[in-house]
């Protein structure tokens, strides 16, 4: 059927999915997918320590887990993201030797709205402590001049950061071949009628007109990745294995 490298999110939020991921990539394979799950370098039971990981450093690792899958099957290629993983995903692909399908689960549209949120942890802590003025933009300042910053127990590099900074969820170039390949965009909600955002909307058209085929799923269920308890989103399993179901199987083409 085919092969999916998943790519978790970053930090905590990996912490709350890994049981989603794990789900799903049972469902997966139960399918007929073969799914190969990693944990970029310095997280959960990888080599090497958080704090040293830079941007660069996790994009090479997507690329060699996808390496690893075209050595051992010459099934179509997806990547599956979640949140950050999508950005991971995104600018990996522009480094691999051939184009693939792509998978997002709930995308963070660009890295520098990721790491603002994950700053803004710091700022919440030290508002307790009655200081909490300038937190955000000290922050910023001590990455841009090279030094580490600790937070919520994660060691963050300037190179992981200012990675994550420069990151969009932008298209890839178009191929000049030609060549059909699917983005398969899930976003999660708890209302009946939530619809796609006018910048997602965007985005959509945009990879549109790189030569990816866009399916946009509205599936309804928790945020899971942010949840204080670890929660299921049961709708995003099925829909998922769903989507993918009705992919038929690809010529692959040189990027």
């Amino acid at each position: 059927m085919g092969c999916i490298l998943y790519i978790h999110p970053f930090a905590e939020e990996m912490n709350k999915s890994r049981r989603m991921a794990a789900l799903q990539a049972r469902a997966l394979a139960q399918a007929g997918y073969a799914v190969l799950q990693i944990d970029l370098l310095g997280c959960g039971d990888s080599s090497g320590d958080f704090g040293d990981a830079t941007w660069q450093d996790w994009i090479n690792d997507v690329v060699s887990g996808w390496r690893w899958l075209s050595e051992h099957s010459q099934a179509p290629l997806w990547l599956w993201g979640l949140r950050a993983g999508c950005l991971l995903a995104a600018d990996a692909a522009r480094q691999l030797e051939a184009r693939c399908n792509l998978m997002f689960w709930a995308p963070t549209m660009a890295g520098k709205l990721q790491l603002h949120q994950f700053l803004r942890l710091k700022a919440a802590a030290e508002l307790l402590e009655g200081n909490s003025k300038g937190v955000t933009e000290r922050l910023r300042q001590q990455l841009t001049g090279g030094y580490a910053v600790e937070i919520a127990g994660y060691t963050v590099s300037p190179g992981l950061a200012l990675g994550m900074d420069n990151s969009i969820l932008a298209p890839l170039p178009p191929l000049p071949t030609g060549g059909s390949f699917r983005l398969e965009w899930f976003e999660m909600s708890t209302r009946e009628d939530a619809k796609p955002s006018p910048a997602a909307s965007k985005t959509f058209s945009e990879w549109d007109a790189a030569g990816f085929e866009v399916r946009s799923h509205m599936v309804r269920g928790p945020s899971f990745w942010q949840t204080t308890e670890i929660e299921d989103a049961p709708a995003l399993l099925s829909a998922t294995v769903a989507a993918l179901s009705t992919f038929p199987l690809p010529q692959k083409f040189a990027a």
